[in-house]
């Protein structure tokens, strides 16, 4: 699960049974800073953690949560690899 720290946007979650490579963390955090507030910021910060860390906060409406056990990357977001992500996928 990786979610920009301190601003609205996109979770981005990741499907996986192994451990996640250094290129899948960079691609997801990419993913999460670009669809966020901060697309137009530099070295945004973003949270990583596994799903299970994810609690919803009881009362809210949305989707509010907190988490534990996160790491932080810091990305610059780039439109060239995410437009490189959606061409390999058609």
């Amino acid at each position: 699960w990786f979610h920009v720290q301190k601003q609205h946007g996109a979770h981005v979650v990741v499907r996986t049974t192994a451990d996640l490579t250094e290129s899948s963390i960079r691609c997801a955090a990419n993913l999460a800073a670009y669809y966020s507030e901060a697309r137009d910021s530099s070295s945004v910060p973003v949270d990583y953690t596994r799903v299970r860390y994810l609690k919803k906060v009881p009362g809210t409406i949305g989707s509010f949560v907190t988490y534990t056990n996160q790491k932080t990357i810091f990305i610059d977001p780039d439109r060239s690899l995410i437009d490189n992500m959606l061409a390999k996928k058609k």
